[in-house]
């Protein structure tokens, strides 16, 4: 990293009467949809996640990698932390699937050159999401005794499916929210791999002892 100092309704059960002499068969249809939430003061609450069958086939199928053309960013911390993390939040605004391959690119606008480094292992499946779902990825900004730099954006890029492709592509500038205002990174900062269960993220930035 270069620095210069930046979702049962037993959706109705369908009745299907065959009429004849001696019965009738209900056919019943049960649809699921995955629901979200957004960081609270203890936390971040985790997205109920789909069926293990439709994630698994949606994994299978969906081979495009999401832009920004795909996504929106949001960006929020947990109040109960010391301003050492960050979480983003990526959603599809779409009406088609698209993958979340590897980590995303970070750089910290015109104060900290990125792509900065990764952490931690990658999850098993890669982050599929569906129009209308999310992915998430998390930040460790800086240790507690080092020198920070305050910065108030924060620029992200995002690979295709081969590890380490479109590095040399440029990175879009995401402003952080009101809440935030601004960040301190140091010389160390890193992310996470994306992953669509915002817990594993958590667990990883406040339970491992990262970075």
């Amino acid at each position: 990293m270069r620095t210069s100092w930046r979702t049962y309704a037993l959706g109705a059960a369908t009745l299907a009467a065959l009429l004849s002499s001696t019965a009738c068969n209900p056919g019943i249809a049960d649809t699921k949809n995955p629901t979200t939430s957004s960081p609270s003061a203890a936390g971040t609450n985790s997205p109920t996640q789909g069926s293990t069958t439709g994630t698994a086939t949606a994994t299978a199928t969906a081979t495009v990698a999401c832009n920004d053309n795909d996504l929106s960013i949001a960006t929020s911390v947990w109040r109960q932390d010391s301003g050492q993390h960050l979480l983003i939040t990526a959603t599809n605004f779409t009406d088609k699937t698209c993958t979340l391959y590897h980590y995303p690119y970070i750089g910290f606008g015109a104060v900290i050159d990125g792509p900065i480094d990764a952490m931690g292992p990658a999850p098993q499946a890669v982050a599929t999401i569906g129009p209308k779902e999310k992915a998430y990825a998390g930040l460790f900004l800086f240790r507690g005794s080092e020198p920070t730099v305050s910065v108030d954006a924060v620029s992200i890029g995002y690979q295709d499916r081969a590890l380490n492709s479109n590095r040399e592509s440029s990175m879009l500038d995401v402003a952080l929210s009101k809440e935030i205002g601004s960040l301190n990174v140091g010389t160390n900062a890193r992310v996470t791999y994306w992953n669509r269960d915002v817990r594993a993220i958590e667990d990883f930035l406040f339970r491992s002892g990262t970075p």
